[in-house]
């Protein structure tokens, strides 16, 4: 039972990196987050980015947030696959 529950975390962790994929990708798109998908996105990966950009992650120019959000998910996939 334990490791359904582990799979299916880590089922929602790639979904969610997914999703900030396409966050990323939907700002190529002028208006593009106007849309009821991108306000979709916007709603989902907003609270988890929020808190990363109080650390200013604006390198030349370019947003890395996102980057950086998908580092710290793949370090807690990482972890789950060490702890189980």
């Amino acid at each position: 039972m334990m490791n359904l529950i582990l799979i299916f975390i880590l089922y929602l962790i790639r979904a969610y990196s997914l999703l900030l994929v396409i966050y990323a990708l939907l700002s190529w798109f002028p208006g593009a987050y106007d849309s009821k998908f991108g306000q979709f996105v916007l709603r989902a990966v907003e609270p988890l980015i929020r808190p990363f950009r109080r650390f200013n992650l604006v390198l030349g120019g370019i947003d890395w947030t996102v980057w950086v959000v998908m580092i710290v998910l793949n370090l807690i996939t990482d972890w789950i696959y060490r702890l189980f």
